[in-house]
């Protein structure tokens, strides 16, 4: 039996109800996050509450949870349900009106909602165990927000889908002016000649929790050239490797693009390197 937390209380996932009125469901008016655990130990958990509380402030929803509130919930429902790898869950809806109508409503409480799932382990440094990638690739038809991790999510969604219809596993995307933003639910690295590129952070793209681990790891512990830029379609398509990051997969290499090899197909040195870096030194950051 799965034990999640709703609004200050630990219950029976059955058991957990939420207004059809409420804001989440009619609008997706909310923000969330994804925290890796593995052996109840969290990767990235101080930046992954930052950014939400950053998305909360930006969209106007008050929510007086300190890091330390957010640090329990997570223990605990680690604690309560089965141990191991487990995703853990955030969701932060504005709350529940008595009305459908689009303005912030006042004098409401917003919904607080975590639960947890088993995850893989943690991928390990071996280019001949790692799940590898094929990817397609798309103009980027999003709303211009995407730093914010919102809950509205169907832009990424029929991006994400646009691959699965393709037999892929991703879709990498670019703004009318054929520049590099993300893909449809992860940042991407671009290594050329062992410098390791990424783009600029702006509002085309989500500020990822590995995409900042990885940043971080690399240029403190490699000796790698390490960019934040402009990447156009051209330097991709022209790319040694390309990789995927996010919080279920660290750091994933891709081996296609529209069906063309990444470099010579195979999975890289410098992925290998730096995803042994981010093994060794992810739970410091």
């Amino acid at each position: 039996m799965s034990i999640v937390f709703l609004n200050g209380e630990y219950l029976p996932q059955e058991q957990a109800k939420i207004s059809p009125m409420d804001r989440g469901f009619l609008f997706g008016d909310g923000i969330y996050e994804v925290v890796p655990t593995y052996q109840g130990e969290a990767v990235g958990f101080i930046p992954h509450i930052e950014r939400m509380q950053s998305g909360l402030a930006s969209i106007g929803i008050q929510l007086d949870y300190t890091v330390e509130d957010w640090q329990k919930i997570i223990q605990t429902l680690i604690a309560k349900n089965e141990s191991g790898n487990r995703g853990i869950y955030l969701h932060v809806s504005r709350g529940t009106d008595t009305k459908r109508a689009h303005a912030y409503p006042t004098g409401i409480e917003p919904t607080v909602f975590a639960f947890s799932f088993e995850i893989p382990p943690a991928p390990a440094p071996d280019k001949e165990g790692v799940k590898t990638f094929n990817v397609t690739s798309s103009e980027d038809l999003r709303w211009k927000r995407c730093n914010i991790k919102s809950t509205s999510l169907l832009g990424n969604v029929m991006h994400y889908q646009q691959s699965q219809d393709l037999g892929m596993q991703e879709t990498i995307l670019f703004n009318q002016q054929q520049e590099l933003t993300e893909a449809s639910s992860c940042n991407v690295f671009v290594v050329k000649n062992n410098v390791i590129a990424t783009p600029a952070l702006d509002n085309q793209l989500l500020p990822g929790v590995t995409r900042k681990l990885l940043l971080a790891i690399l240029r403190e512990h490699s000796s790698f050239k390490v960019e934040e830029r402009v990447i156009t379609m051209e330097e991709v398509r022209d790319a040694d490797e390309l990789w995927l990051t996010s919080s279920s997969k660290e750091v994933a290499p891709i081996i296609t693009l529209d069906g063309t090899p990444v470099g010579n197909g195979s999975v890289g040195d410098v992925w290998l390197q730096a995803q042994a870096l981010f093994s060794q030194y992810k739970y410091q950051y």
